[in-house]
């Protein structure tokens, strides 16, 4: 019998709570119906509700309570507070958003894996018809890079201020996320073969692959680690000669995402070059409402990966009963296939959801409906 699988359930902010709510009982339901060793435990922390009673947005040792976890299911982050009341709690971005920096260095979630795939009832906002077959994988370098935070501020608030953000990049975190998404492309190719959803590729040296890797850099600027990125492709590219490769520079990149979407397949990208990419992928694939994100520890399963998505807060429509929790089901979908590592029932529970999420919203795009009754339809369709 399979171990049991322990998930920290951590809700957050504004709307972070209701669409947790929903994923909660897809989970309830897939674990009465397939008999899962599956287990979870709520958090009233981050949030900024624990940080107006407590001073901090979670307890001193939150990160040691999580690591006791398989994984973590958080709902949504970046509340400020009421804007517009200048008199009651707000809270900074750099404060509100801080704990989900500090899970991703804290268990070395070093790959953020976000899919942007167009499904059927997702809104389509290209109007080319090819926009149709978006199906890409944008893989972003999670632990270091551009969000280091090294640097600081001299002589603050005087007009000889001067600040510094300083970037760092080591050829090892470089290569097990070039090696990571050359492996993702093999993977995908694969199970689109069995799905029957083939798809062509020419390699520089005029052959077709199943697959791509595309890696994004500013090398012509940014030289030093865009070289370095450009020479570590090179050479794992080697041992993948299954796997056509591409390079864009970031600008050219963004260009491309909207003027021929289809034309990509896996995406390597740096932190921050990787979140403004992912954040324009999950658009052209439907919108954040219906984006998945998942912040992974791939080497390490004493680490807890965290699977959040890509939505904000909304803090504007909280407590209404009016979001979507579509992107939150298909995290959880993801978790659980990531889950699937240690259980492969979960894997099969994953694919269960995301197949019921999918469907409902391929029949019901057109229709208005409240977080519960979506989350309800979705429950019925996995009972």
């Amino acid at each position: 019998m399979a171990d049991t699988i322990r998930i920290a359930v951590t809700p957050g902010d504004g709307i972070g709570p209701e669409v947790v709510g929903e994923a909660v009982k897809c989970l309830e339901a897939l674990r009465a119906k397939h008999g899962l060793a599956l287990e979870w435990t709520r958090f009233p922390w981050p949030s900024h509700a624990w940080h107006e009673d407590h001073g901090e947005s979670w307890p001193e040792d939150a990160l040691e309570q999580l690591q006791k976890f398989d994984a973590i299911l958080l709902g949504a982050l970046g509340d400020p507070g009421p804007v517009d009341d200048p008199e009651r709690y707000l809270l900074p971005d750099s404060i509100s958003l801080s704990p989900l920096l500090d899970m991703r260095k804290g268990f070395d979630q070093w790959v953020c894996e976000r899919p942007a795939r167009l499904l059927p009832g997702a809104r389509q906002y290209l109007a080319d018809d090819r926009a149709r077959d978006i199906d890409m994988l944008v893989i972003r370098e999670n632990s270091e890079g551009e969000y280091v935070s090294q640097g600081g501020r001299l002589r603050k608030g005087t007009p000889d201020e001067v600040a510094t953000q300083m970037e760092v990049f080591t050829r090892k975190a470089t290569d097990r996320i070039i090696r990571y998404g050359f492996e993702q492309a093999r993977a995908r190719a694969a199970d689109r073969i069995k799905e029957s959803r083939t798809r062509s590729f020419r390699t520089i040296d005029g052959r077709t692959c199943e697959s791509q890797v595309c890696l994004v850099t500013k090398r012509n600027a940014l030289r030093h680690w865009g070289d370095m990125y450009t020479e570590a492709f090179e050479e794992i590219s080697r041992e993948y000669p299954d796997v056509a490769i591409h390079h864009e520079l970031v600008d050219a990149a963004c260009m491309k995402f909207v003027q021929s979407p289809w034309a990509f397949d896996v995406v390597v990208a740096s932190n921050l070059q990787g979140d403004i990419l992912t954040d324009l992928a999950a658009v052209l694939s439907g919108g954040m409402g219906v984006a998945p994100s998942c912040n992974l520890n791939p080497t390490d399963p004493d680490m807890p990966s965290m699977f959040e998505p890509t939505h904000g807060s909304a803090p504007d429509i909280a407590g209404q009963g009016l979001a979507d929790p579509t992107a939150m089901l298909f995290t959880t979908a993801r978790m659980l296939e990531w889950l699937g590592r240690k259980d492969p029932n979960l894997a099969a529970a994953g694919k269960a959801l995301f197949q019921a999420v999918a469907a409902d919203l391929a029949e019901n795009s057109t229709r208005q409906r409240g977080t519960q009754e979506i989350g309800a339809a979705i429950c019925a369709r996995l009972a």
